[in-house]
């Protein structure tokens, strides 16, 4: 194996294996090092474990509701072994695939944790505890981030989750206390929910779902409720009492305290960048609030040295860090005509039940830019489609500029939005306007034409409605 290279990528999650297996198309020799499993957090213990999770939870779902299809069902019930088993199975599978992806692509893969040694240069520590040195014309630090946590707010394990505990519980607790409702803590509500636990999501925002559009986050926690979560805005979680197999949660609720007893708290508060221990300071990288800064191109402002993905900061998510992945080899590779992300064109996905999915300007952000807007709206209830696969929650909203028909943003509540979304991202991408997509023929009966419905109705056109 030879030691010097035109790229090292530092850290296998999706964006640095993404930007590993680019930069060989682009005819450079590479390495990947990378500590843990390929995949990183997203494929072993985030994006596809957890999808895994919630879709036997699904399933159970559907079971427990067979009556309304026609159909029966008794003795339901579930195998929580067997459904974490599947997850982890899935997980496991994925990232093998990643370590054939390498070798179809001619990509070395570096086992080992890896830090700065100086301009080029890299040590690797093996598994063996053997440390290597590696050089290469680019660095590319794509090490991804943690789980936050705070002085009077840590994990064990046992009482208190991260979201790796959560994805792998040995028993099923029958009440769970939720801090922070954003995607990740959302998610493990709904999961749990699902399968019978009593679930109360406290969130320091004043409502939950806090970066989707307002309507959009209303429509879910209405749902959330009728299903059974007790949602506490405006509130903190100030103290952690932990028994012997129960944990006693003070929350303070817009200055009220309430104490909580649970069997499980899972800590969704956010995440941290990993940028401790790979020497940045040794060539005089930059971080701002535990984040690296780079430019538009994932330059860190250093010769020969870039990053990528979540130790870059917001938005933290797979397939942005992928992208810049991709951006930042080609621009290492010297393509010309290139672009930098727009990350008003990044959509957001959550795979709660009911899931919720979102790209550029909220109604709200649009307003405070000065926009003049048409907004159009169109419930699941009027879908033919929606109706007949029983999903007749959750609505489509679109947001336009009053005077040119730019599509600002576009955001979505109900079954199977996650992968609607897209449309639209492809919209904005190519700068589509109202025009074309009202003349863009969308095919019956799917849960796509709502996207059509909605853009009629911000003019004032609606079919179906």
């Amino acid at each position: 194996m030879s030691d010097t290279y035109d790229l090292v990528v530092v850290g296998g999650g999706p964006g640095g294996y993404v930007a590993a297996i680019r930069a060989s198309q682009l005819g450079l020799k590479v390495a990947c090092v990378e500590r843990e499993h390929l995949g990183g957090i997203c494929l072993n213990w985030g994006c596809i474990p957890t999808k895994a999770l919630l879709r036997s939870a699904e399933v159970y779902h559907l079971m427990k509701h067979a009556k309304d299809f026609g159909l029966k069902a008794e003795g339901i019930g579930f195998d929580l072994e067997g459904i974490v088993k599947r997850s982890r199975g899935i997980a496991n599978q994925l990232s093998s695939g990643i370590k054939h992806l390498f070798k179809k692509n001619k990509v070395v893969h570096i086992e080992g944790e890896a830090a700065i040694a100086g301009k080029g240069s890299l040590s690797v520590k093996g598994k063996d505890g053997k440390t290597t040195a590696v050089s290469a014309k680019n660095i590319m630090i794509a090490t991804g981030a943690r789980a936050r946590e705070l002085p009077h707010l840590k994990a064990d394990g046992e009482l208190v989750w991260t979201y790796k505990h959560a994805m792998t519980p040995k028993t099923m607790p029958k009440s769970l206390l939720v801090i922070g409702s954003g995607a990740i803590g959302i998610e493990f509500a709904s999961f749990y929910r699902e399968m019978g636990a009593e679930v109360t999501v406290v969130e320091m925002m004043d409502r939950v779902l806090p970066v989707e559009d307002h309507e959009v986050s209303a429509f879910a926690a209405d749902s959330f409720k009728k299903q059974g979560m007790k949602l506490m805005t405006s509130a903190s979680v100030t103290e952690l009492k932990k028994g012997k197999d129960s944990v006693t949660c003070v929350v303070d609720e817009k200055g009220k305290k309430t104490e909580i007893t649970v069997d499980r708290v899972i800590l969704a508060i956010g995440i941290a960048g990993n940028t401790e221990g790979i020497g940045l300071e040794k060539v005089g990288i930059k971080t701002d609030r535990g984040h690296i800064v780079t430019d538009e191109w994932g330059f860190t402002g250093v010769d020969g040295f870039w990053a990528i993905g979540d130790v870059t900061g917001a938005p933290w998510l797979a397939h942005k860090a992928s992208h810049e992945g991709v951006i930042a080899v080609e621009k290492i590779a010297g393509l010309k005509g290139l672009h930098p992300m727009d990350k008003g064109n990044i959509p957001g996905c959550t795979y709660c039940r009911p899931q919720v999915a979102s790209v550029g300007l909220t109604e709200e952000k649009a307003k405070a830019a000065g926009y003049e807007l048409k907004v159009g709206k169109f419930p699941f209830i009027g879908n033919g489609k929606a109706i007949a696969l029983g999903e007749t929650e959750g609505f489509v909203k679109t947001i336009f500029d009053a005077k040119t028909g730019e599509l600002l943003g576009a955001h979505m509540v109900g079954a199977e939005v996650t992968e609607l979304i897209q449309g639209y991202v492809v919209a904005r991408t190519l700068e589509t306007t109202e025009a074309e997509l009202m003349h863009t023929v969308f095919p019956h009966p799917t849960l796509s034409e709502m996207m059509h419905e909605s853009v009629l109705s911000a003019y004032g056109r609606a079919l179906h409605f």
